[in-house]
């Protein structure tokens, strides 16, 4: 019979856990190779969507910067045609205003000159004010009597 010695006993041992723990690592390393590869397939998919996405937003991008350029257009155009309005009306108010408003003027001086009061419309009762029992006739603004 063959007795078996201490140091036969660890080197079975040793041998023991020697291929306990190459077989966890070999586990290990197959599901870390899974997890790898099931990561490549993700990222792959999440590129073959994402490209045609930031194509679609590069034109999208495009297309509001040419709006934009239009609408810049746009109010230039309008910034232009209000400030040409606006010289146009100076020009109009400071050629025609003047003379306009003494013409309208002058035109009223005639009417009240000639024509005087209509009969057909009453005339104003002249304002009173009652001042310690004695009826006052007041002015008018104008200085003449009502």
């Amino acid at each position: 019979m063959h007795t078996v010695s201490g140091g036969e006993v660890a080197g079975i041992l040793v041998a023991v856990f020697w291929a306990i723990l190459v077989s966890f690592l070999a586990v290990a390393l197959a599901r870390v190779a899974q997890t790898l590869k099931a990561t490549t397939k993700l990222v792959a998919e999440v590129t073959d969507q994402a490209v045609p996405l930031l194509a679609d937003a590069s034109a999208t991008v495009r297309s509001a910067q040419t709006q934009i350029d239009r609408v810049d257009s746009i109010a230039s155009d309008v910034q232009e045609v209000t400030s040409n309005a606006s010289a146009l009306s100076t020009t109009v108010a400071s050629t025609f205003g003047g003379p306009l408003v003494k013409v309208a003027a002058f035109g009223y001086g005639v009417r009240r000159a000639l024509g005087g009061r209509k009969e057909d419309v009453p005339a104003k009762a002249p304002r009173r004010s009652v001042i310690v029992g004695r009826t006052v006739t007041r002015r008018s603004a104008r200085g003449k009597r009502d």
